[in-house]
Formats: C-alpha cells, structure tokens, sequence
C-alpha cells in the first residue's frame, strides 16, 4: 500500500525540516512516557485495592447471618442449612461484643470475636500469629496472683493484636482485667470484671485493626457476654469472593425469616467503591498525558501538511484520490502513535517487575499498612492503555488528514 510508503517517508525529514522531525519524536516520547505511568499506576493501585480486600476479608467473614431480633437461639439446623448451600465452604458460630482491657494505669477499648479456634473460617487468624498459638484459646494459663504468697489462677486465654499489647504492655502470659460493660435491661449499673491472660499475638498488617480486635474462643465468650447456648452470628466462606452476593442471596432464602445475610462486598461498600472512583481518578489524569502527546502528533502532521503541499498537489495530479491522501497522513500519524505506545507498554511492563521483584521502594507501615509498593499486573489493563493510547493518536491524525485531502493542485501548482 503506497500510501503507508509514503507516510513512512515523511518520517525521515530533510534537514530543512529538522524542527518536524523532532517534534515527532517528541510525539512519540510523551506518549511513551503517559502509557508507562498510566501501566504503571493502575497496577499499583490496583495491588492497594487487592492487598487491602484479602487483608479485610481474610480476617471477616465472606457472609454472615444475623438475627433480626437478638442472638441466635438454635445453631445447629441453621448452620447445617447455610452449610447446604452451593459455594459455601464453611459455616461457623460467631459471637461479638465490646471489652475494656486493662493493666495497670494502661487502658484500652476492644471489639471481642468469639470463634471456635479449629473452625475453618479461623485460618486466617491462625496464619497471623506471630506469638502463642490460636489453639491456646482451648485452654487455661496458670498466672501468678497479686497477693506476694506465691499462689496462681487459672485463666482462660485471649489473644491480641501485636499493636495493641504494645499499648497495654502486656506479653504472652500475662493477665489482663477485663470490664464488661453493662447489658440492655440489667439492674445493676456496674460492670463486671474478669481476667484474662495473654494466649498470643497476631498481626493482620493494619495497625487500627491490630489496636481495636481481640479474639476469645466461642465458650468464654459466651460466658463474658452472659449468652450460653446462643450466638451472635454465623460466619460463612464461601469458594469465590466475588460470588459472596449470589451465594448471600441463596443462604437468605434457604434461611428465611427472621435471619439477615450481608456480604462482605456491602459491609465494605464505601471504602471499596472509593478505591474504585481514586483508580478511575487517576487512569482520566493520566491519560491527559496521552492527550497532550497527541496534541503534538496534531501539530506536527498540520506543520508536514504545510510543508508539502506541493507533494500533495502533484500525488493528486497523478491520480491520487483524497482517500489515499487521508491515509498517507493518518498513517504517519498512527505509526507514531504505535511506537510511542509499543515503547510505553514495554517500559510498563519492565516498571512493574521492577517493582514488584526488587522492591526498592520502602512505604511507612503505619501510614500504608504495607512496607512496600504492592503491585498486581493484569494484561487486560496494559490492554486497555494501549487501546485508548491507539485511539487518542487515531483521532489526532484526522483533522491534519482532511486538511491535505481538501488541498486543490490547481491553486498550490498555479505558481511552481
């Protein structure tokens, strides 16, 4: 095709005309460097808004059933009905409630989860410890009494986040007091209290998260909570996360009235539809350095257009139709336009691992919650980029290419 020939040519500017010939590669460099950083960002965020979601789900159920009323009186045919369920890998009893630990002069509010530390669901946890052992929630810890004579106590077990017991200044195997705060409807307007020791720590990788949760297993806190034989909830895994809706909506109908189900996509439906309006955010920002780069394709295939305008007339005498005129720009234009992205998508790419194996860059963990630059690479979004690249360049050739087409080799020629 000699309109791709032609195009080709003018690529390769004469000396009189260097000024164009760097604009081109002007052109081709900021698309380049607005298709690298576009990679390069949706990959970044797009690891923030995944490293963020397994940190929230793998320590919350994928669904829970509630009670529409108060605690769930009789577990076991509702866990067997929800167990049921098509995609649901794990049912187990849940019971929450609100703690004031102490120790010393050193106090501190938590929310209680009560699990049952062999359940499946509770593996996420148990891969968190980084002291003790969940296990250790079963048993009872010998701890020394206050009274100078030597004697012990046997308590039973909670365990921290590796945060928190910094606050307290507390280790494994130390006792803490616990106040329990006054139930709805009691005639006594005093708190109970109760002491706990230290079976381990955990840490989840967010530090609010770390300051706020502590964990007890589902009998003591039944007991703290003055709920024996009865639950709060039913936590539920399910085999996709994102089938949590369908398989939500399956348990609610197999449960009935009066249970509600909630997933964990509306449980966390503003932080994660924030994170989704930041990346979009940003990938409309980022592709205005595209848009600029393409602005430079325009005003350099304006500025070849101008300068050969005697060519074009003499192609247009020789029989070339408006069409191929058309075409000989629009295919300088997008061979431009596909360098710059071809060259962009490979430094995104290189940008990525880069990133990804030899994490050179460190990030404050109680800022980010991570010590380094997360990153998920997806070839659909280098897909994406380069399409959108392609086109902002296809639409700045058009208006240069009708420009040259309109030309008339009868005025342009009237005076060569």
């Amino acid at each position: 095709m000699y309109e791709l020939f032609i195009g080709m040519r003018y690529l390769r500017a004469k000396r009189s005309e260097a000024f164009a010939s760097l604009l081109t590669v002007f052109a081709a460099v900021g698309i380049a460097i607005g298709v690298m950083t576009l990679d390069i960002v949706l990959a970044v965020m797009t690891g923030f808004e995944e490293d963020l979601r397994d940190r929230i789900v793998g320590f919350n159920p994928h669904v829970l059933v509630m009670h529409q009323f108060g605690p769930i009186e009789e577990e076991g045919p509702l866990i067997d009905t929800i167990a049921s369920v098509d995609g649901v890998v794990s049912a187990s009893p849940f019971v929450y409630g609100n703690l004031m630990l102490s120790r010393r002069d050193r106090v501190a509010g938590v929310f209680v989860r009560g699990i049952v530390p062999d359940a499946l669901g509770a593996a996420d946890l148990a891969s968190r410890m980084v002291e003790g052992g969940i296990d250790q929630l079963n048993r009872t810890f010998s701890v020394p009494l206050a009274n100078g004579r030597g004697s012990t106590a046997r308590l039973p077990g909670i365990i921290l986040g590796r945060r928190l017991a910094k606050e307290l200044g507390v280790a494994v195997g130390d006792a803490v007091n616990a106040a329990i705060p006054v139930a709805p409807g009691s005639r006594s307007g005093v708190p109970r209290l109760r002491r706990l020791a230290i079976a381990g720590l955990f840490d989840s990788g967010m530090p609010e998260y770390d300051k706020a949760v502590a964990y007890l297993s589902l009998s003591e806190a039944q007991n703290v909570f003055g709920l024996a034989g009865r639950l709060s909830s039913v936590e539920v895994k399910v085999e996709d996360l994102y089938d949590a809706p369908r398989v939500a909506e399956k348990i609610s109908e197999a449960a009935g009235f009066p249970y509600r189900v909630r997933d964990w996509l509306q449980s966390n439906e503003n932080l994660f539809a924030a994170l989704k309006l930041q990346k979009t955010v940003y990938f409309i920002v980022l592709l205005l350095i595209v848009l600029v780069a393409a602005f430079t394709i325009l005003a350099t295939l304006i500025m070849v257009v101008t300068e050969k305008r005697r060519d074009i007339a003499i192609l247009r005498s020789m029989g070339a139709t408006t069409r191929s005129i058309r075409r000989i720009f629009v295919s300088k234009g997008l061979v431009i336009g596909t360098i710059g992205t071809a060259a962009g998508t490979l430094l995104g790419i290189l940008g990525c691992f880069a990133l990804r194996n030899y994490q050179f860059i460190d990030l404050p963990v109680d800022v980010f919650y991570v010590s380094t630059v997360p990153i998920r690479i997806y070839p659909s979004y280098f897909v994406l980029v380069a399409v959108c690249a392609f086109a902002i360049s296809l639409l700045a050739t058009l208006y240069p290419a009708y420009q040259a087409s309109r030309l008339a080799p009868v005025e342009v020629l009237r005076y060569e």
